[in-house]
């Protein structure tokens, strides 16, 4: 039976392949990002007395299938990284064979790399643009998608262009990072390969959950 430590450091080099069953058809990809403490006093200790120089934080960003909820991409990096430069990465993850219908987030991934990123699958991406945004140079497939975006807002207006393009389904993988914090509020390693290692040991079973049934909404009235 092996130890504590051989177990640690055997996490540090597992190989994690997080199981999914695949959608039908085309993949929407809903994408979005969190924080999970790593080491620190708790919340109450921070509010009564001040947050320690030690408190630590990860990221963790995922995309989730729309149509089974499953995590199909996810990467871990430290606190001060930001949301947009890692959705190339996510969209890595997704098998090349596999098509993209959509790629839907927030504001914080309208950038030309994201949508670059994106239009190079073939998909559409459904992101807000920023309230001040302004056209850009049309030099790339990705930089025009955008830019028709931009036009399609304004003339519908924010509130009617978020219906028209159902980007109220991003509210999914919303919910689906309250599912990952249920399993709980901090990592326990502390090296970060370990680190990485437990959230994608935490991302299996959450899928293996999902697949074991997923509750059926039906809107009334």
């Amino acid at each position: 039976m092996p130890d504590f430590s051989t177990l640690s450091r055997r996490q540090k080099t597992l190989d994690m392949t997080i199981p999914y069953r695949g959608s039908k058809g085309p993949l929407h990809l809903l994408v979005d990002s969190t924080g999970i403490k790593v080491e620190g006093e708790g919340d109450w200790h921070s509010r009564k007395h001040g947050a320690s120089k030690r408190r630590v934080w990860r990221k963790i960003h995922i995309g989730i299938d729309e149509q089974t909820l499953e995590i199909r991409a996810i990467e871990v990096t430290s606190s001060n990284v930001g949301d947009a430069p890692m959705l190339p990465d996510l969209l890595a993850q997704v098998p090349a064979d596999e098509e993209i219908a959509t790629v839907t987030a927030d504001g914080a991934y309208d950038t030309r790399a994201c949508h670059d990123a994106i239009a190079a699958r073939g998909a559409a991406a459904v992101i807000p643009p920023r309230r001040n945004a302004r056209p850009w140079k049309p030099d790339t497939a990705g930089a025009r998608a955008r830019n028709e975006i931009l036009r399609a807002s304004k003339h519908l207006g924010r509130a009617l262009w978020r219906n028209w393009s159902g980007y109220h389904r991003r509210s999914r993988v919303e919910t689906k990072m309250n599912c990952v914090k249920l399993l709980g509020q901090r990592l326990m390693s502390r090296d970060f390969d370990r680190q990485v290692a437990e959230v994608q040991i935490r991302m299996a079973v959450l899928n293996r959950f999902t697949a074991l049934g997923i509750p059926v909404t039906v809107a009334l009235g």
